[in-house]
């Protein structure tokens, strides 16, 4: 592991997600005591989506930004709002120069699949409808996301594929979840990896899925044709129970005819670019955003 990641490993709570309500409280109280990023440059609101229910997002938009990505958080499809993922929609949106729409996805258990894949795609249909209004081109939206929030992005992407439905410019998928098998060898292996490891990604899929089978849209690495989708970015953590079904889903896309960047970071875990002290995190919260900017580029 990365030394400067690994001194704050004792630090990190214990990865587990059998009571949804204190993780929620838990997950909260990281997200303030991360260092607040600079907004100066950019007009952040937040607005109601029209959807059944409204969809909350927060709005991120950078001087002369000229593409969006609608951006899904993190959490194991149990945690996280707009407010515990705005340092790193923020950042998104400095470091890309893009329009940022940070969605407030409803949450499992309460809300098993399909509502915040629907809360999703509500989003990404609303986006390229209302482009001018964000002031970017409608032929310039990306989806994107972080762990379970990639997962959404990735099923999002497929479902506009099949429905012919708004085109999507872009992916930005980060160390994604994706498969709820969990049959690779990182899955299988990752026992004692620091925030997320086997059983935890274990209840994250029993209470998105609550007790539904899993569909290619809920679990994309179910999909069996990865043709026609966007061109993707995929960064992977070394020690990340997501990683080898990760890899393996950049791969097939490629195989598929998609065009894929791939980074695998070395010395890594499963969220700790959130420790934004670290050399490495700040490499990967550059790539990031760099790989967005290319993506909207085309």
């Amino acid at each position: 592991m990365d030394p400067e990641l690994e001194a704050f490993v004792p630090l990190f709570p214990k990865a587990d997600l059998a009571d949804p309500v204190s993780s929620r409280e838990m997950l909260a109280g990281l997200a303030v005591s991360v260092p607040a990023p600079d907004v100066s440059g950019m007009t952040v609101e937040d607005v109601m989506v029209p959807a059944d229910p409204a969809v909350p997002v927060r709005i991120y938009r950078p001087q002369e930004a000229h593409g969006a990505i609608v951006w899904l958080h993190g959490g194991g499809f149990v945690m996280g709002t707009v407010d515990t993922e705005h340092p790193w929609a923020a950042r998104l949106a400095d470091l890309s120069g893009a329009v940022v729409i940070s969605v407030g996805y409803r949450l499992a258990p309460e809300n098993p699949f399909p509502a915040a894949f629907d809360d999703a795609y509500a989003v990404l249909s609303w986006a390229v409808d209302h482009a001018a209004e964000l002031g970017v081109d409608p032929e310039r939206v990306a989806v994107g996301g972080h762990s379970a929030g990639g997962g959404l992005a990735a099923g999002v992407a497929l479902k506009a594929r099949d429905e012919q439905g708004p085109r999507i410019c872009f992916q930005l998928l980060n160390q994604p979840g994706l498969d709820d098998r969990q049959e690779s060898w990182s899955a299988r292996n990752a026992i004692d990896t620091p925030w997320m490891n086997r059983d935890k990604v274990a209840a994250a899929w029993r209470h998105y899925l609550g007790g539904a089978p899993a569909t290619p849209y809920a679990a994309p690495a179910r999909a069996e044709d990865l043709s026609g989708l966007p061109p993707a970015y995929v960064g992977t953590a070394e020690l990340c129970p997501n990683r080898d079904e990760d890899i393996e889903y950049a791969v097939r896309m490629l195989r598929a005819g998609v065009s894929v960047e791939l980074h695998q970071w070395a010395g890594t875990f499963h969220g700790s670019q959130a420790i934004v002290s670290a050399e490495v995190s700040q490499r990967q919260l550059a790539e990031l955003g760099a790989a967005l900017r290319r993506g909207l580029a085309g």
